[in-house]
């Protein structure tokens, strides 16, 4: 039996890593096994969880190590199997080194994970330590190989080992909470309001194709948007459309969430 491909990946933005997901699907169904994904981004897994959610023939879970992890496997089973959390396997790896003197960001950590050898999708969120190192969150498989393969960040050498994933160091993410009135839920009015930045200057970006909505890229500044939607705008950060209420003169009281 395979699933109905064609049909199911109408419309969808990152075509080619969903066709390859519904492959695995397939071989799940075929082979009554659980088949685990490599690392998704934030796109490409709000997309697939839209697409497994239409199919009655499979089942999925999903995690990243941690419970606000932006990138995260799929566990993927037939709909018989019993399935959980604990079948996304993921490993914690600690980079430990003296950063004090020579400054490593996320992209040095990256690239050096990289430059073992690895592809981006056998990576999952890195957690950067200031001048202590880094965090990173890894296909299992893949931690005896980075034990003696990732030796050093930018000048600096380390000590890769891994850790249990209770001793991520997690930091809680920044929020604002605020509440706007506004006579519509456009993406423009929405925005500009939980961004902070003016009207015009919102419909600018979002014609530019710069601003997303639930990790797909929106156009047009009349969009609506409506409660749970997650926008984003790189550089700016998200916000999150929470409670949306009528208020007595029917305007839209629309409370917001923003991540910095």
């Amino acid at each position: 039996m395979n699933l109905p491909k064609d049909d199911l990946l109408k419309g969808v933005e990152n075509r080619a890593e969903l066709s390859r997901l519904l492959d695995q699907a397939d071989q799940a169904i075929r082979t009554w096994e659980i088949v685990q994904t490599d690392f998704l981004s934030p796109p490409v897994l709000y997309e697939a969880l839209e697409i497994f959610g239409k199919l009655t023939e499979v089942q999925v879970v999903h995690g990243g190590g941690y419970p606000q992890a932006e990138r995260q496997r799929l566990a993927i089973a037939r709909e018989e199997i019993p399935l959980d959390a604990s079948h996304v396997e993921i490993a914690a790896l600690d980079i430990a080194g003296n950063f004090l003197f020579d400054t490593a960001t996320h992209r040095d950590f990256l690239g050096s994970l990289l430059g073992t050898g690895l592809v981006r999708d056998k990576v999952g969120d890195i957690l950067v330590l200031g001048d202590r190192g880094a965090q990173a969150l890894v296909i299992p498989e893949l931690v005896p190989f980075l034990e003696t393969s990732l030796v050093q960040v930018r000048s600096v050498p380390v000590k890769t080992r891994p850790i249990p994933i209770e001793e991520l160091k997690v930091r809680p993410p920044k929020k604002k909470e605020l509440t706007t009135v506004e006579a519509s839920l456009r993406l423009d009015a929405i925005g500009s309001a939980g961004l902070g930045m003016s009207r015009a200057k919102m419909a600018e970006v979002i014609a530019g194709g710069n601003v997303r909505v639930n990790w797909k890229t929106i156009t047009q500044s009349s969009y609506n948007v409506k409660a749970g939607d997650l926008i984003s705008l790189r550089g700016k950060g998200r916000v999150e459309v929470g409670e949306i209420n009528m208020t007595k003169k029917e305007r839209y009281r629309v409370n917001l969430t923003r991540f910095v």
